[in-house]
């Protein structure tokens, strides 16, 4: 049977962890189109000692169960995909998604990843890229020249190309859906990759079919509210007070044990 020691040592390390999730959060308040976690706990498994509706005499049963739980773990963190809000910057290539959708970009090894952070900019090939360098997918290219550039609600980017009256166009921005965003994986840099829990990206243009719509000048704030972040963190401080407790009550009651022995 699970002792008090061991299952509050579970609870402490379960607190830790959500207070790890927690501290991460305040430490992307102001990070561009970050998400927040949300850790998530599951009980151990219970020892039964005795079934609910067991046999308690000739004609009667127990209506309630006699079980001992093992304690507590996290079960895993959930990314929050709630929308943050807009801060507006009038750099043209800082995009934002007003809805649903996520901006995809290709890594150096030519797999895709996503992201919500739309502080785009130019390379020397004159491609819209990441502040990293990946480029933005389909890969749209800004010639030598061009001035400006102008990126409309349903992602089609066109600028003013020299000696011209007349905007052209260079392309047009997709973005990507899934039916679980929570699954998506994230890898650092602001970026997500597809998992089996995620689903599929499906590709589509901004403002069709429920995706969202391109926002220029603007970039997606941080969604995590510090606010609540700190009362989450003050909960979770007085738990793990609690816990620590439960530790000290054991130890002294096994040292008047061992004492009386």
């Amino acid at each position: 049977m699970p002792t008090s020691l061991h299952i509050a040592r579970s609870g402490l390390e379960a607190l830790d962890a959500k207070l790890r999730t927690i501290s991460n959060n305040l430490a992307n308040a102001n990070t561009v189109g970050f998400k927040r976690d949300r850790a998530a706990f599951e009980t151990l498994l219970y020892q039964t000692e005795r079934p609910a509706g067991a046999l308690a005499g000739a004609d009667r049963r127990f209506g309630m169960g006699l079980a001992t739980g093992a304690g507590v773990r996290i079960a895993g963190s959930e990314r929050v995909h709630a929308q943050g809000v807009f801060q507006l910057t009038g750099n043209a290539l800082d995009l934002a998604v007003d809805g649903e959708g996520l901006f995809e970009v290709q890594l150096p090894d030519g797999t895709s990843a996503y992201t919500r952070a739309g502080a785009f900019t130019r390379d020397g090939e004159g491609r819209i890229v990441t502040p990293q360098g990946h480029p933005l997918l389909p890969e749209i290219q800004v010639p030598e020249g061009v001035t400006a550039i102008t990126v409309a609600a349903d992602g089609t980017v066109s600028g003013l190309a020299p000696g011209e009256t007349e905007p052209t166009e260079l392309g047009r921005i997709t973005l990507a859906t899934f039916i679980n965003p929570a699954g998506l994986e994230p890898v650092g840099e602001n970026l997500f990759r597809e998992t089996v829990a995620s689903g599929p990206p499906r590709v589509g243009n901004p403002g069709e079919e429920g995706t969202g719509r391109i926002r220029q000048g603007a970039l997606e704030a941080s969604n995590v509210s510090t606010v609540q972040e700190l009362v989450d963190m003050i909960e979770t401080q007085r738990a793990y007070e609690i816990n620590a407790k439960v530790i000290q009550a054991a130890d002294e009651m096994m040292r008047y044990v061992n004492q009386s022995v």
